[in-house]
């Protein structure tokens, strides 16, 4: 089979199309011939920076594609299933960027009739975005319709993966969304996703519009940019409010006002999916299959996630546009039939 392939950490150049043997699927794991593989910005991290325990690693934690075989105590009724797949490669050096891989069943989620792009685009950014949405002290521990009814929901940079996950999760389950944006493009785009109201932050003052909207503040906020944000994020909680930090763009400190804060008993939660709780994070697998079996995710342009596909040979150029922050979602075709 073909793979992606680095046995050295660094720039996207350490990443090789190498030929491998098919692996054997373990006790316990499945064998996936996969179609789509997605990338997050935590895989250039990680390409970067992260320890090779087994000396080398194929990138990708998301993907999607058709369980080919089982290990030892696996139902034999998964062979053929079409899934999508979380966390393929955290802490284990088979990921998703190959023809085929290899993972724990409990890391293989059943897709049904929805497509091969729309399931790799699930992992990383709908768990973290439902982590976000289900963290704070008025928030539910799970999310299905109705669950956010009488809830409003700030997503800063409603153009982003994250961002558009957390607008499309949310208005399922009803609540009213608010989202910032940097320009009518991605203020569309935002749009497009489900936000009931888009705030460019270039042109409007954040605070004063939403306030408008909600004027006795939001119950959380899935916050992109802690560091650029902060000061407005402080404004706009309403009592027992949460601020839900994913990601450090803008800046890797923040300052937080300590006595408008202690007020309202205000929460700032840090949220990275993969050390998050394991009960809570098995919750988010099961709400996040259940919004895509309803029909209630959607990808593309039209639901506010533009689409970027590359073919597995050219893995390198798909890091390097999401490390250099591409509007959408990057996707790598893995056959290259």
């Amino acid at each position: 089979m073909k793979a992606i392939v680095y046995e050295q950490t660094g720039a996207a150049s350490v990443l090789q199309l190498v030929d491998r043997p098919v692996p054997e699927p373990g006790p316990g794991e499945l064998l996936i011939r996969m179609a789509v593989a997605g990338v997050n910005p935590t895989d250039w991290k990680a390409r970067q920076a992260w320890p090779l325990p087994a000396g080398w690693q194929t990138p990708g934690q998301d993907g999607a594609g058709v369980v080919e075989a089982v290990g030892g105590g696996v139902d034999q009724d998964w062979i053929g299933e079409r899934v999508w797949l979380w966390e393929a490669a955290w802490q284990r050096p088979w990921g998703t960027a190959a023809e085929y891989t290899v993972v724990p069943v409990r890391q293989a989620v059943r897709l049904g009739d929805a497509s091969f792009d729309l399931g790799a685009c699930l992992g990383i950014p709908f768990l973290t975005a439902h982590r976000c949405l289900t963290v704070g002290e008025f928030m539910p521990d799970r999310l299905h319709a109705g669950a956010l009814a009488d809830h409003t929901v700030l997503v800063q940079g409603g153009a982003g993966a994250v961002g558009n996950a957390a607008i499309q999760l949310a208005r399922w389950a009803d609540a009213c969304v608010v989202a910032t944006v940097s320009s009518p493009e991605k203020a569309q785009l935002a749009a497009a996703a489900g936000a009931d109201f888009v705030v460019n932050y270039r042109e409007q003052d954040v605070v004063e519009e939403v306030r408008k909207i909600a004027p006795d503040g939001v119950h959380t906020i899935v916050e992109v940019s802690a560091a650029r944000n902060a000061a407005a994020d402080a404004q706009l909680l309403r009592t027992g409010g949460a601020v839900c930090v994913y990601a450090d763009d803008g800046g890797d400190e923040v300052t937080i006002p300590i006595r408008p804060m202690m007020v309202p008993n205000a929460r700032w939660q840090f949220v990275l999916v993969y050390t998050e709780p394991k009960a809570a994070k098995a919750q988010a697998v099961v709400d996040v299959a259940a919004a895509v079996a309803q029909g209630a995710v959607r990808v593309g342009e039209e639901a506010g996630l533009p689409l970027h596909h590359h073919p597995l040979s050219a893995t390198r150029a798909a890091h390097e546009a999401v490390q250099n922050s591409v509007v959408g979602k990057v996707l790598i075709t893995t056959s290259e039939s």
